[in-house]
């Protein structure tokens, strides 16, 4: 379906008998200023909302997803929307639940190691909120202006994954929706406990059954890591604890220029060898020459606060002669200092010492229009995955990623047809599949996206099939969101 149709079909949805009664009833749980019928822009990897609700807190967003139960209408949760075009398009948005109002940090006092913080709240603020305090949360997912909750949803990691691991390793607890509008919180044992969100004669009922909130309680799933990753697909953030931490005292990075995916391999199987503990080892590998761009929005939630980038700019990114291998080491001046003299031993005297990180650092290679990817290998075998995408693009591609875990994104033109996507993916996927790694599209166009198979071979699919049956068994969240169409 085209844009305009799908427009033309979410308008005309809205005048169906009761779209006017679902409107005032959004508007009395959310107030008049937070309910609205969709607008153009409201969409989900090109599916248009009916309706936009943004409640102001837990109770708020209940009585929402309870309105959808009765009414058998669908809700996909949306945070700041800058992986909004992410995965695959949902099946329908009746509802986008903005959870732009679930915001904040709490309990969080001086010198604890957690805090909880609303799912609507922006990763930066955070980072604010607990740098009074000279702490931080040890996440720096690339997207500007991404909330928690966003990062959370799609498991989004930057540099830091090299020693913290990604967002969801952080995640201590969390309180979510479920698909009937029940508040449930879960801690790292899968304990759960009916929310205060229900009606106190609803919670004795459930609190008296034979198991506690079943709707939680999975035998043999994890539901909190089942939750990072899962777009809503399987409940509503409201909340996430994290483990926090103290602020390193210094920070340095050290840079090299690279020329090929083998000297890559052999420089980073060195600097692990050499017992540095660096918290981050970061590949860039540009393209030589400038690769044609779709045009794209320039108000798209993934290009704030990057003004220069080539997708506003109108221009292709600089050629660059080399690559960057950056490794970033982390903790007290003098104990970073030692290591930095040992690292420049280890990358040889091309290397450079800097305190601030590359331009590049923390960065996607792809803009909105690209045919987007994530490439996961063990280290050992990132150089066989490059080459081989190399090999099936017919030259160069931009990499870019955590080289010190295997875990690199890369960034296709959005003018490729999708039968030429689709035998690029299915030349490194055969390469992949031998060194137990994937390629997964993170995003794409729409003819693109609705060509090709996005995530290829997926062993958890039975499981989070049964965790989608569980969850929402009615496929009111999200529904089409997660692999395999659920």
């Amino acid at each position: 379906m085209c844009t305009m149709t799908a427009m033309a079909a979410a308008t005309s949805s809205t005048d169906r008998p009761g779209a006017l009664e679902i409107t005032r009833r959004l508007a009395e749980i959310c107030g008049p200023p937070f309910a609205r019928f969709a607008g153009a822009a409201d969409e989900v990897a090109g599916r248009t909302a009916r309706w936009v609700a943004v409640p102001g807190g837990p109770r708020a967003a209940a009585e929402v997803l309870r309105l959808a139960a009765r009414h058998d209408l669908t809700v996909v949760p949306r945070g700041a929307g800058t992986k909004i075009d992410w995965g695959a398009a949902p099946a329908r948005v009746d509802i986008m639940l903005d959870t732009g109002r679930l915001a904040g940090v709490w309990h969080e006092p001086q010198g604890s190691t957690v805090a909880e913080v609303g799912a609507g709240t922006p990763l930066r603020a955070v980072q604010a909120v607990l740098g009074r305090t000279g702490r931080r949360l040890p996440v720096d997912a690339p997207s500007p202006g991404a909330t928690l909750g966003g990062v959370l949803a799609a498991d989004e990691a930057g540099p830091l994954r090299h020693r913290h691991g990604t967002p969801c390793a952080q995640l201590v607890g969390v309180r979510y929706l479920d698909a009937d509008g029940e508040l449930v919180s879960l801690g790292e044992s899968g304990t759960a406990q009916l929310g205060e969100a229900a009606p106190a004669a609803d919670r004795a009922a459930r609190l008296g059954a034979a198991a506690l909130f079943g709707r939680a309680e999975l035998p043999g799933l994890d539901v909190v890591r089942l939750l990072c990753g899962s777009q809503g697909g399987l409940g509503v953030l409201v909340s996430a604890t994290m483990r926090v931490q103290a602020s390193p005292a210094g920070r340095v990075w050290v840079s090299r220029p690279v020329w090929t995916p083998l000297e890559v391999h052999d420089l980073v199987r060195a600097v692990l060898a050499a017992d540095l503990d660096p918290a981050a080892v970061e590949l860039d590998l540009p393209v030589p020459v400038p690769l044609p761009r779709r045009r794209v929005n320039p108000a798209h939630p993934s290009l704030t606060g990057r003004p220069d980038h080539p997708a506003l700019t109108g221009r292709s990114a600089r050629p660059a002669a080399a690559g960057s291998l950056v490794v970033l080491l982390e903790g007290g001046p003098a104990h970073v200092a030692e290591r930095v003299e040992r690292l420049v031993e280890v990358l040889g005297g091309e290397a450079v010492v800097s305190h601030s990180a590359p331009e590049w650092w923390g960065r996607y290679p792809f803009a909105p229009g690209d045919t987007a990817l994530r490439l996961e290998v063990p280290i050992t075998d990132l150089h066989a995955a490059v080459y081989a995408l190399r090999d099936a693009a017919g030259g160069p591609v931009p990499v870019r990623g955590s080289a010190g875990v295997g875990a690199v994104h890369a960034a296709l033109p959005g003018t490729l047809p999708p039968e030429r996507v689709a035998s690029i993916l299915a030349a490194v996927r055969g390469v992949l599949m031998a060194r137990q790694g994937r390629c997964v599209v993170v995003a794409a166009p729409t003819p693109v996206r609705r060509a090709v198979d996005l995530w290829g071979e997926l062993p958890t699919l039975p499981r989070l099939r049964a965790a989608k049956a569980h969850l929402d068994p009615g496929h009111r969240l999200a529904p089409g969101r997660l692999p395999g169409g659920l």
